[in-house]
């Protein structure tokens, strides 16, 4: 079996070679390589995306922070832009795994694998973001498809997301201690599109929490999240918690990232 690993140097080219047969594109590494030593992914071509300049850097841009694609989880927590726009994103980026997997993991990268107890997505989803690719723009509601599922098709790259800067916005996570992924995480956000509130690590994938929207919508106070009931029916249940475990967590955190 034949194996090609290719530095792309522009977004063109990566897509173009990973059009190709059993291709795999590599930001980080920090899924894709746990992966491949696990024999779970076998790709016979590796495109990486390091050397692809156009998918660095944040910037404002009229009223939405624009962050590219290869960005990683340090340089997010570290961005004067993004402390002063989102502060809650930054914080959550500071909080995604060690500090290894803080310098090498990117917002692409975890966001196409979507993997169902990372944090990105919920950021994501929780402020209606825009994920934008090679081909096109997908809004966070239509990206998510479900336990490492989305909407991108195959040889698709992400680019850039850009998220609405929002009135507020809070993260709260109760992690699992070694991995760091989130056990349960919730991101709340309160902007001109309303009020938002996503969750990781309870289910197959995240969602928005619909019935903590409302009290929130109808009361934004800690207490309103706090008074949710949220059913266990659907969420993940193993030795780091039942699914009513989880559900119990989630106005709990909720209340928290409010306050």
């Amino acid at each position: 079996m034949s194996f090609s690993y290719t530095h792309a140097a522009t977004l063109a080219d990566a897509a173009r070679a990973a059009a190709q047969p059993d291709a795999k594109v590599i930001a980080g590494g920090q899924s894709l390589l746990g992966a491949i030593k696990l024999g779970l992914s076998a790709p016979e071509a590796l495109i990486d995306l390091s050397t692809v300049l156009d998918l660095k850097g944040i910037r404002l841009d009229n009223g939405r922070l624009v962050i590219g694609a290869m960005s990683t989880h340090a340089t997010v927590a570290a961005s004067k832009e993004v402390q002063a726009a989102i502060p809650a994103l930054a914080a959550l980026a500071d909080q995604i795994g060690d500090r290894q997997v803080r310098n090498r993991g990117t917002l692409g990268g975890s966001l196409a694998n979507n993997d169902p107890a990372a944090c990105y997505p919920a950021a994501v989803l929780g402020l209606g973001a825009t994920i934008h690719t090679d081909r096109r723009s997908i809004a966070a509601d239509d990206f998510f498809k479900g336990l490492y599922e989305t909407a991108l098709q195959d040889g698709e790259i992400i680019s850039s997301v850009s998220f609405p800067v929002p009135e507020k916005a809070g993260w709260q996570k109760f992690k699992q201690p070694a991995s760091r992924f989130s056990i349960v995480g919730v991101f709340v956000s309160r902007g001109p599109a309303g009020v938002r509130v996503a969750v990781t690590g309870a289910g197959p994938g995240v969602f928005r929490a619909t019935a903590i929207e409302q009290a929130l919508t109808a009361q934004w106070s800690a207490a309103s999240a706090s008074a949710v009931t949220i059913s266990p029916e659907g969420l993940n249940s193993d030795l780091h918690g039942s699914a009513a475990y989880r559900a119990a967590l989630i106005p709990v955190l909720a209340s928290r990232a409010v306050a």
